[in-house]
């Protein structure tokens, strides 16, 4: 026993023959990044997160058995402590982890002494009541009931993108399901939106996740309901991968409508969460969690959201952390995408479809294909004969004289160019006049060739 209380060196519980590993989930076609890393590190839970090179394997592969669970260090119980004492995004707790680390911390919140710098008297009582009912070997014991690790900053499965939140950073996130965090980070999308949902929202947002998968790309959510839960099914639909950041514990799905969903998604992808198993959410931290999914991802689609959605924080967070922020336009009567709107008439990019999505947070040469209407017959006659057929009546046959001053060209010309239409099929001849053939009407409406 150390004198901070927490036990270092103990195993942390493995699986055993009555509690197998989930079957490999699907991978997303493409990790990017920067290529396989290394083998899974000190991470706690069910089996450790297999080799990042094995995520290329497709659902009909049969997974590679796990390795023994590695050495439970005295960091990552400090870690899986401080979880239960400093809410999620605690800049303060985070700056204490930083300047005097973790170990220390954990001593002072135990002790009970002198508060840390930058709290007063009634919050460090709150902090040490926290670490009074704070046990982390319990915590371990109710992850691994769930299928769940730990994953803590500096292990091989962390992804190096949330240390751009600073002391804002998580202490270390739960993670359920079999695919490395770090190699399905490396390229992710976050889509969001509103709970309250229209039919065109939902159908947009389950058709952007299948595209995105398609494409290689991870799609990230919340798993609320909405916009949330339709970018999830449009990625388990179309096979492809996805992971959900929960407000809550990654034992406790939760909105509970969404049990059934969530489970599917720690078996098909990922499931994860900073705070500890068991713990509920709560509307702030909701808005925390907003910034692990604006972090842990290359950009951030905005599909439906009013004014005061709460996945505008998400917008707003992946715009202070440089990261590609996206909307898709909804009606301008509509209420339910005024807040992307706004988002629009700010920084945010437009995006309508997935290969637009892809164009904007992918490598060089993932662009999307150029947007043009129709060509029309018409559009391939030469000019001349272009002004010529422009100059016929369309209710009458005309003499070629009054064609040629209506096209500002010879009468001359203007035979040859009409012959040249005859054969096309695009005027016929009636006596001494020439007449758009009824052809040549009905492809100037459908564009349908006249012959």
């Amino acid at each position: 026993m150390t004198g901070d209380g927490l036990t270092a060196g103990r195993p942390a519980p493995g699986r055993t023959e009555e509690n197998p590993p989930p079957p490999e989930p699907t991978s997303p076609a493409r990790t990017g990044g920067d290529g396989p890393g290394p083998g899974p590190g000190p991470s706690l839970g069910l089996g450790s997160c297999p080799d990042p090179r094995l995520t290329e394997v497709g659902p009909g592969a049969a997974a590679p058995p796990p390795d023994p669970d590695p050495p439970v260090d005295e960091e990552t119980l400090g870690r899986i402590f401080l979880g239960r004492v400093i809410e999620p995004g605690d800049e303060v707790g985070g700056r204490w982890v930083r300047e005097v680390g973790v170990g220390e911390v954990v001593r002072r919140v135990r002790a009970g002494g002198a508060a840390l710098p930058g709290v007063g008297k009634a919050r460090w009582a709150g902090l040490l009541a926290r670490a009074a009912r704070a046990e982390p070997e319990r915590d371990l014991a109710r992850a691994r009931a769930a299928g769940a690790r730990f994953v803590a900053p500096g292990s091989p499965e962390w992804p190096r993108q949330l240390d751009d939140l600073g002391d804002a950073r998580p202490l270390g996130l739960w993670v359920r399901g079999r695919p490395s965090l770090r190699m399905w980070a490396l390229r992710s999308v976050a889509v969001v939106g509103a709970r309250a949902c229209t039919e065109y929202g939902t159908h947009v947002a389950a058709t952007l996740a299948a595209g995105l998968t398609e494409r290689g790309w991870v799609v990230v959510s919340g798993g609320a309901y909405g916009i949330d839960a339709a970018a999830h099914r449009g990625a388990l639909a179309a096979g492809g991968a996805t992971v959900a950041v929960l407000a809550s514990g990654v034992d406790r799905p939760y909105p509970r409508g969404h049990t059934t969903l969530i489970e599917r998604i720690a078996h098909q992808g990922l499931v994860i969460g900073e705070l500890p198993p068991g713990d509920h959410p709560t509307p702030s931290r909701f808005i925390l969690r907003n910034r692990v999914i604006a972090a842990l991802t290359r950009g951030t689609v905005v599909v439906e959201a009013a004014c005061r959605s709460g996945s505008l924080a998400t917008a707003r967070a992946a715009q202070r952390l440089g990261r590609h922020t996206m909307g898709v336009p909804g009606p301008v009567t509509s209420a339910l995408s005024a807040g992307v709107h706004e988002l629009l008439r700010g920084e945010a990019t437009l995006v309508t479809d997935a290969a637009e999505v892809a164009e904007l947070v992918g490598d060089m040469g993932d662009l999307a294909p150029p947007r043009r209407g129709p060509v029309l017959p018409r559009d391939l006659l030469a000019p001349a004969a272009g002004t010529v057929l422009a100059a016929l009546p369309g209710d009458r046959a005309a003499p070629a004289g009054e064609i040629a001053a209506a096209a500002r060209t010879t009468p001359d010309e203007a035979i040859a160019r009409l012959y040249e239409l005859r054969a096309l099929g695009y005027v016929e001849r009636h006596g001494d006049g020439w007449k758009l053939t009824r052809q040549a009407v009905i492809s100037a409406r459908t564009g349908r060739s006249p012959c």
